[in-house]
């Protein structure tokens, strides 16, 4: 199981707290930008470097987010932490809650650059802490459904429409279920020697972000109070229903594939290699879908239960409270935030950008697939974010493995709410809120 806070980063975090970041810069010292990402997002950023004119700036590129992490913990515990990191709004809490952040309202205030009401305040409020705005956030992401086009003209089945619920995905992904030959495969346990589905209709990933928006689509609740979270509400019966919907994608119906499939191959390249019709994800896969060139493909909303319901997908750039070169850091982060900065991490296909006028432009609905990117600016004003508190990741950590049993092992629903319920009570209790 993943952990993204361990207990020895914790440590790191809690040494960092006696930094005092008042040291004075080094002398033409570059800013350095603390960064992960896919090979299209990495040379983005690296185009984004390139074309800064305002000093230099050093990229420290990260393997992967428990990497970045790892890497931004004990450069703080070290005192000499990266100037600027790019983070996801639901694992900053663990930074901020250590006053590990600069805040940068001032700096906000007197730029003649940029302004927060530039920014979409979907995105700019899950960064803000203690009542200050702690980073600035440069996409306003979302989770939807990505659909193989190719594969819904070859077995004749309608593509996703505007308005369709859950009900309706589910059905698409039943019809979409098909064996080699191109039949329809219902059956969720292949009798012995049964060739198990060429392709599946649908798949996920058996995380918390995954579900928490149809929970609130059903008009349920996902945590007992959003400010000051305590617990988890699966036992109310909104949530209880979208998460028994969500469990039965496997056993109950047989249209995502198994736990040993996606382990042989991911979700991402099944869906390349045609053997996913639809897949839920978020922005991110993008630039990796345009660079499979015989795969057409496009995005659909979001099914809805009762009403829109919408995640977050938002990182922001943050400056460390330690950092030596604040002001530095700043004039960069003001340059990436800027209309010309937005639209070069645009061109990548990565973001939705968070700057307003930058996503309604073309720089980001320039034509390129997907054909309905509009989708992803319609979502914002339905989009929710998860808690922000300091130990969220934990959370996440836990309920994954939770999730994973409850689809692929069939356990119990009462069990499975049980079971997140007593895991994740100690860890929402030792947690610090916004």
């Amino acid at each position: 199981m993943k952990r993204l806070l361990t207990a020895a980063v914790a440590a790191l975090l809690l040494a960092s707290c006696s930094t005092t970041g008042t040291e004075s810069p080094k002398d033409n010292a570059p800013v350095q930008l603390l960064v992960f990402g896919s090979p299209d997002e990495l040379a983005a950023y690296r185009t984004l470097v390139s074309a800064y004119k305002g000093g230099q700036v050093q990229l420290v590129e990260a393997a992967d987010r428990k990497d970045l992490i790892t890497k931004l913990s004990t450069s703080i515990a070290g005192g000499a932490p990266q100037d600027l990191f790019l983070m996801n709004y639901r694992f900053y809490g663990q930074f901020a809650a250590k006053n590990a952040i600069e805040p940068i309202d001032d700096q906000l205030k007197k730029s003649t650059v940029i302004k927060a009401a530039d920014f979409y305040p979907e995105a700019m409020k899950p960064f803000q802490w203690a009542g200050k705005q702690l980073c600035m956030p440069q996409n306003v992401s979302s989770l939807q459904v990505y659909y193989n086009k190719g594969l819904f003209t070859k077995f004749g089945v309608a593509a996703p429409k505007p308005g369709w619920t859950w009900t309706d995905m589910l059905t698409t992904a039943q019809d979409m279920t098909r064996d080699a030959a191109g039949h329809v495969v219902k059956a969720t346990e292949p009798e012995a020697g049964a060739t198990p589905p060429a392709v599946h209709g649908l798949g996920t990933e058996s995380v918390m972000i995954r579900l928490a928006p149809f929970v609130w689509s059903n008009g349920g609740q996902l945590v007992d109070n959003d400010a000051k979270p305590t617990r988890f509400t699966f036992d109310t019966p909104a949530a209880r229903e979208a998460l028994k919907n969500f469990i039965d994608l496997r056993l109950g119906y047989g249209v995502i594939p198994t736990d040993d499939e996606v382990k042989a191959q991911d979700l991402v390249a099944r869906f390349t290699s045609g053997k996913l019709a639809m897949l839920l994800e978020s922005r991110r896969i993008t630039p990796t879908l345009r660079a499979a060139k015989e795969l057409s493909w496009d995005v659909a909303a979001l099914p809805t239960y009762k009403q829109p319901g919408g995640i977050l997908h938002s990182d922001a750039y943050c400056i460390t409270k330690a950092s030596k070169n604040k002001e530095s850091a700043w004039k960069f982060m003001e340059f990436a935030m800027s209309p010309e900065g937005q639209r070069i991490i645009a061109a990548t296909g990565r973001t939705v950008p968070s700057h307003i006028a930058t996503a309604k432009s073309n720089a980001f609905l320039d034509g390129n697939a997907p054909a309905h990117a509009q989708i992803f600016l319609d979502a914002v004003p339905s989009l929710k974010a998860v808690p922000t508190i300091s130990t969220w990741p934990e959370i996440e950590d836990i309920t994954e493995g939770i999730l994973e049993n409850a689809l692929y092992r069939g356990d119990k629903l009462d069990d499975v709410i049980a079971e997140i319920d007593k895991q994740t009570k100690p860890i929402f209790a030792r947690g610090e809120a916004s």
